[in-house]
């Protein structure tokens, strides 16, 4: 799988792990020159906390547009430290 954001591949793993339609891409599979640490935080109620990266490409800035539970509940451990894309990165095989 590839999370492709402004024509450039971001992350690349075929080891991914699909919770609620989302790709989980193992952390070492990310490329991190592209992602900057977010303050921004939400809760789930069966994963727990989780923290943000905004993508930067080529100057551009997509806010907010990665996910990860940095300490995933005993449900979601599985995915703990794995990042998720929205924010119009497309995620294809």
């Amino acid at each position: 799988m590839k999370a492709i954001w402004n024509n450039t591949v971001i992350a690349e793993s075929k080891d991914t792990k699909v919770v609620e339609n989302n790709h989980y891409f193992p952390k070492e599979s990310i490329k991190e020159e592209f992602f900057k640490s977010s303050a921004a935080s939400t809760r789930c109620p069966w994963k727990g906390e989780a923290s943000y990266y905004s993508v930067e490409v080529d100057g551009m800035l997509n806010k907010d547009a990665a996910w990860y539970y940095p300490q995933a509940s005993h449900a979601a451990k599985p995915i703990e430290n794995y990042v998720a894309f929205w924010k119009g990165i497309k995620v294809t095989e």
